[in-house]
């Protein structure tokens, strides 16, 4: 259903003119948001908007990789299980 909603709402803005166009934007943003970030191809800005990941933790992940799992950044002892645990579910390891 999300995946069909962001399409739609930007045929109603475009139908609808510029002010339904703005009106949009924050749903837009707000689903971009919930992306899952990819730790082999996420630049260090985007991995630091996790929570835990600052510059070197985000530079020790991209000098990391390849990861086939995203788990792999416990068991290579990239970041902590306890980060771990807090971003596991906005990652993801795509090959």
């Amino acid at each position: 259903m999300k995946t069909l909603l962001a399409p739609l709402m930007l045929a109603l803005a475009l139908l609808a003119g510029q002010d339904a166009l703005l009106a949009s934007e924050p749903l837009l943003l707000a689903q971009a948001k919930s992306a899952p970030i990819d730790i082999n191809r996420a630049k260090a800005d985007e991995l630091m908007t996790l929570k835990g990941i600052g510059d070197a933790r985000a530079t020790a992940i991209i000098k990391g990789r390849p990861y086939a799992r995203k788990d792999e950044l416990v068991q290579k002892k990239i970041i902590p299980e306890s980060v771990y645990n807090d971003i596991k579910d906005q990652i993801v390891a795509k090959q």
